[in-house]
């Protein structure tokens, strides 16, 4: 073990320490997965952040602006809840609670299907789709302010990285 972590050291001396000086750890990181994790983490935190700020205004929650976001995609066939569970980024416990809330707020309209009750669609109302609408441009410079800076290559290696690192963690799940 201390072989590898020297190695490690010696091989990345240029970033090594970066993360580890950030959150003023003593020790170095077990291995660099270990160090991607937490980096990955750290940058999904300072993400996340950002889009709050955003949908702050809006008195929308993240899981709620996905759903409002995949119900406007879905235009006028609407999605069953389940649908919507599946395509959600923002996973929660209770889909049936969070559109409740949406519904009571007169975002989104819910119905049983008459030809097997157990289906419930849902539809963006308008005025869901008129809260949301103005998030768009905001929404993509906040992407654009937050992730711009690496630049095309960049960003394109890093969406095949992280596609790829999504294919081995789903496989470990």
């Amino acid at each position: 073990m201390l072989f590898y972590l020297y190695t490690y050291k010696k091989v990345h001396n240029f970033m090594v320490g970066k993360l580890q000086e950030e959150l003023k750890q003593s020790k170095p990181f077990v291995n660099l997965e270990s160090e991607a994790y937490i980096n990955l983490l750290i940058l999904v935190q300072q993400l996340t952040d950002g889009v709050c700020l955003l949908l702050k205004s809006t008195a929308l929650s993240m899981p709620q602006y996905n759903v409002l976001r995949i119900l406007r995609g879905a235009g006028k066939t609407g999605r069953s809840c389940s649908e919507v569970a599946d395509r959600m980024i923002h996973r929660v416990p209770d889909v049936t609670r969070l559109l409740d809330r949406l519904e009571s707020r007169g975002l989104v309209v819910r119905q049983r299907e008459a030809r097997d009750r157990r289906i419930v669609r849902c539809w963006i109302t308008d005025a869901g789709i008129h809260l949301i609408a103005p998030l768009d441009a905001p929404m993509a410079k906040l992407h654009q302010d937050m992730l711009g800076h690496l630049g095309e290559e960049k960003l394109l290696q890093f969406i095949q990285l992280a596609e790829e690192a999504r294919t081995g963690a789903k496989n470990e799940s």
